[in-house]
This record gives C-alpha cells, sequence and structure tokens, in this order.
C-alpha cells in the first residue's frame, strides 16, 4: 500500500511540474491546477459521447437545440481570458431528470426536464451560466488536486498523451454515471462561485440576473413535489438551493441593485414562451403517444405469450 501511494504521489507530482498555482482570471483565486487547457479540451471530448447516451440522446428538435446553443453563444464571449475560444458545446438532452452539469473546456449539458420548467430565456441563460461558471473557475481542475488517493497524477498524465484510449479508461473515475461522478461533485463555495460567474456572464449578454434567484425557486419546488421524499437529481452534485440563495441575494444587493430598473436587462419571457414552450409542449404530447402506443405493443405481447383473452372493456389480459 504504501508503495502504491508513492507511486501515486510521484504521478501527481510529475503532472503538477508541467502545471502548478496560477491565478484564474475568472475567479481572481490562486489555484493548483493538475490539467493544462488542452488536457481540459481533450477530457471534455472524450467524455461527451458516453453523457449524450446516458441521457437518452439529444432532444430531437433541431430549433430546440439551436435555441440551447444560441443563448449560450450569447454568455461564452463575456468569460474571461482565452475562455471564448473554448470549443463550448451546449446539449440538450432528451431526459425527463432535472440536471444540470458541464465537462472541462466547455462542454455544457442540461436536460429536457430541466427546461420544461422554465419560463423565461434569463433562467435559461442562468442555468448555462451557472455550467460555464464551472468552467471557467476550473472547479474539476481543483477536485483533481484533492484527489490524490483516485490517482489523478496518473489520469492527468493519461490525458496528456491525448490518446483517446488512455483518456476513455480515466472517464468513469472522472465523471461517472450520468455526471455523478466525484469530480463534478462540487463544494458549496464552488457552486455558489458558479452562480456568482452565472449571473456576472447574464448581465453582461443583457439577461436580468435575479432569474438565477428564479432558478433556485425551481428546484426548491421541485424538490418539495411529494414532501421533499426525492431531491432532483441536479442536487446530486449540487448543494440544495436554499444554501446559494442568501449569497445570490447578497449579489442582488451589491452588484445589481438596479437591475430591475436596467432596460438593457430583461428576462426575455416572450422569446421564451414562443420559441420553446410550444416544441417542449409537442415533444410531451408525442412522447404520451409513443408511452401509449408501446403500452400497446406490450398487451399484445402478453396476449401472444398467455393463452387467453384480452376483455376490451376493462383493459386487460384474462389468462385461462
Amino acid at each position: 500500500m504504501r508503495i502504491l501511494n508513492a507511486l501515486a504521489g510521484l504521478a501527481l507530482m510529475t503532472a503538477l511540474s508541467l502545471t502548478g498555482c496560477r491565478t484564474n482570471e475568472a475567479t481572481g483565486r490562486s489555484q493548483l491546477i493538475v490539467l493544462s487547457h488542452e488536457q481540459e479540451i481533450a477530457l471534455g471530448e472524450e467524455a461527451m459521447p458516453e453523457l449524450i447516451k446516458e441521457y437518452g440522446g439529444e432532444v430531437p428538435d433541431a430549433v430546440l437545440r439551436e435555441y440551447v446553443s444560441e443563448v449560450g453563444g450569447r454568455l461564452t464571449p463575456h468569460t474571461e481570458g482565452d475562455n471564448p475560444n473554448n470549443p463550448w458545446e451546449f446539449t440538450l438532452l432528451d431526459s425527463d431528470v432535472i440536471n444540470a452539469f458541464a465537462l472541462p473546456g466547455g462542454k455544457v449539458f442540461m436536460s429536457r426536464g430541466l427546461m420544461e420548467r422554465m419560463t423565461n430565456e434569463a433562467q435559461l441563460a442562468g442555468v448555462l451560466g451557472h455550467e460555464i461558471g464551472h468552467v471557467t473557475a476550473q472547479h474539476v481542475n481543483e477536485r483533481m488536486s484533492q484527489a490524490i488517493g483516485l490517482q489523478i497524477g496518473v489520469t492527468a498524465a493519461a490525458i496528456g498523451t491525448r490518446n483517446s484510449d488512455s483518456v476513455a479508461k480515466y472517464i468513469p473515475t472522472i465523471v461517472g454515471v450520468g455526471g455523478q461522478g466525484f469530480l463534478l461533485k462540487f463544494s458549496r463555495d464552488q457552486e455558489s462561485e458558479a452562480d456568482h460567474l452565472g449571473m456576472r456572464y447574464m448581465a453582461r449578454a443583457g439577461y436580468n440576473p435575479r432569474a438565477q434567484m428564479q432558478v433556485m425557486q425551481i428546484l426548491l419546488d421541485a424538490m418539495n413535489e411529494g414532501g421533499g421524499a426525492t431531491a432532483p437529481e441536479f442536487l446530486s452534485t449540487h448543494p440544495y438551493p436554499d444554501t446559494r440563495i442568501e449569497r445570490i441575494r447578497e449579489d442582488m444587493r451589491n452588484i445589481y441593485s438596479n437591475a430591475d430598473n436596467n432596460l438593457n436587462l430583461s428576462f426575455h419571457e416572450e422569446r421564451f414562451q414562443r420559441i420553446a414552450v410550444p416544441r417542449l409542449e409537442a415533444l410531451a404530447r408525442e412522447r404520451k403517444k409513443a408511452d401509449a402506443t408501446g403500452g400497446e405493443r406490450d398487451m399484445f405481447a402478453a396476449l401472444l405469450a398467455h393463452p387467453g383473452t384480452w376483455c376490451a372493456h376493462c383493459r386487460k389480459l384474462e389468462v385461462k
């Protein structure tokens, strides 16, 4: 065990010798950086297809996909340093779960289930901005620096080769299944920092940052449904909203106190209602129709598998 720990430590030191501490341009904090920018991009590109697959693929509506990408694209030019040049991609996942997450290098994901609960475009910008904040703040890099026990030094070295097989081998350790990996579970301070950055990017792009508070209310409502017995999947990787709301309120008081009177900051509710809502409702109708059709197929499969007769009145199989 001592030998394994020594090897892991040596690998980590090797990786850190190529990177080390630096001041993050988005946060102004000094950070211990394990992955280079190129390695972050390589990791995101390698992990992206598997995450999309795990969430059932992208939504089939091209207009919705483009709409989410367009809103995200309004935010990224307002990020710091070289971040506007990241290969940003925004993916709307065809999933009922309420979740959003980002991979290093600029791959941002949000579920249809979360978007269905929104009422304006600024809320969409708030979620995307929050995830962009995780990328620009390099929160995964910070998590990796803390993960000596996971032999992250070896992981960083493997990623540095840009060999697809080597990178893919370590993706489960880093991102887990469905974005539930250890390194995508951030601390409360990191989550609040991502909120803060998201609000910054929103305001710079012309969105009212108060929508970030509205997003927190959406999550609280989802958490409280059914007596709070089942929390949204979003909350498995993001701390409960009420622990972050006070800091958002502080930003509204101290930084954006005039936001509601600023005509340059908008919620763009009309645009969201016109573009997104009808298409989300159409997708919901199609899913309901598909579920009904699948139910009929299940009924006929049961009829063939078991001797008996189908009762059309009570809609069940009467087995002999």
